[in-house]
């Protein structure tokens, strides 16, 4: 279930100010000033200047999640919602000159796509609801009178079934992960190009650890199944052959 439990969070990530929940994010971006990086093929190299007085003083950073974005603005408590434009009418012009708040509301509304993740967690459920049919231990009477305990295999219909929704689900994960990682990351370093010398961007480490870390706990279950029927098919054939 610890996968399911990381997934839920990786999504809860942004969507309130209860603590934590703001630090699972996707990405960030925040006003900061730093000295512009300079290459050949910058055209005007000078934009860099008017950038930065447009900043002026301005410090924000916006924070986005699966279903929600949360703002910081100086330095002061977290403020989260899924409706951008509420969060933008918390903040002065002179707070957001470059509309962060607005840039992270188009990563969010239309990169970001949680659903696979969703999925993934309703099949993962479901491969636990079967995996909770498979028979305990229970006692049984020799034919000698005593009594010891057996575990029946379980239905072999059911474990395949079980092996087949839990490796949907990690494969599900994987492409959700990877597409979240490769698009945040990319998302940052044009954001942080563009804004030169006055913007920064960064990717959401706890975010990744979640994803990755749901993603590798599927596959232990996926290989663990799968060993389990190979196990047992072995065993059914061994016991053919006697």
């Amino acid at each position: 279930m610890e996968e399911i439990r990381a997934n839920a969070l990786l999504l809860a990530g942004c969507s309130s100010a209860s603590p934590a929940i703001p630090d699972i994010f996707l990405i960030n971006f925040y006003y900061q000033h730093y000295p512009p990086v300079f290459d050949p093929a910058q055209v005007d190299p000078g934009v860099t200047t008017a950038i930065a007085n447009i900043v002026g003083n301005a410090d924000l950073e916006v924070r986005v999640g699966y279903f929600g974005i949360c703002i910081q603005p100086d330095n002061g408590a977290f403020m989260c919602n899924q409706n951008a434009s509420a969060l933008a009418d918390l903040v002065s012009v002179d707070q957001d000159p470059l509309n962060l708040i607005w840039v992270a509301s188009t990563f969010k509304d239309s990169i970001v796509f949680p659903y696979l993740i969703i999925v993934a967690i309703v099949l993962a459920f479901l491969s636990f609801l079967l995996l909770a049919t498979f028979p305990g231990w229970h006692e049984e009477t020799n034919i000698d009178g005593s009594e010891r305990e057996v575990k029946p295999f379980p239905s072999r219909p059911v474990s395949q079934v079980a092996l087949a929704t839990i490796f949907i689900a990690s494969v599900f994960v994987l492409v959700s992960v990877m597409w979240q990682h490769t698009a945040a990351v990319a998302a940052s370093q044009v954001a942080q190009d563009l804004g030169n010398g006055s913007v920064k961007s960064g990717v959401g480490t706890t975010a990744m650890i979640l994803g990755w870390f749901g993603f590798g706990l599927l596959v232990v279950v996926t290989l663990g199944l799968l060993v389990m029927i190979l196990s047992i098919s072995l065993l059914d054939r061994l016991t053919d052959d006697v």
